[in-house]
């Protein structure tokens, strides 16, 4: 069939040449979809690692703070154990106190 006078295509080799297409078109847009969700997905990626950093140092820093505390409070009354719920301070025994004294 390599006569060089024009055929025209069936109605049916006419509609597999327009599903073709169709079928590339539908790709076409699936794969834009895909690309548009997948920017969504990595702009939200960024913005989580971004909180993550956020809280990591906002909890350095309160750590930093919970140690200066501390340390205040051991300075003003020495070595022992608050109980947070009463508010209560008791302080810890001295080592004088545990070490039994010495007979003479």
């Amino acid at each position: 069939m390599a006569d060089n006078k024009e055929v025209k295509f069936t109605d049916e080799e006419m509609q597999q040449l327009a599903d073709v297409q169709t079928s590339y078109q539908n790709i076409q847009m699936r794969m834009g979809n895909l690309k548009m969700q997948q920017v969504s997905y990595e702009k939200q990626g960024e913005a989580l690692n971004d909180l993550e950093d956020t809280l990591l140092t906002e909890l350095e820093t309160l750590q930093g703070n919970e140690q200066t505390l501390a340390q205040s409070f051991n300075e003003k009354y020495g070595v022992g154990q608050l109980d947070p719920a009463t508010g209560v301070f008791t302080p810890a025994p001295s080592a004088e106190a545990e070490t039994p004294a010495e007979d003479a």
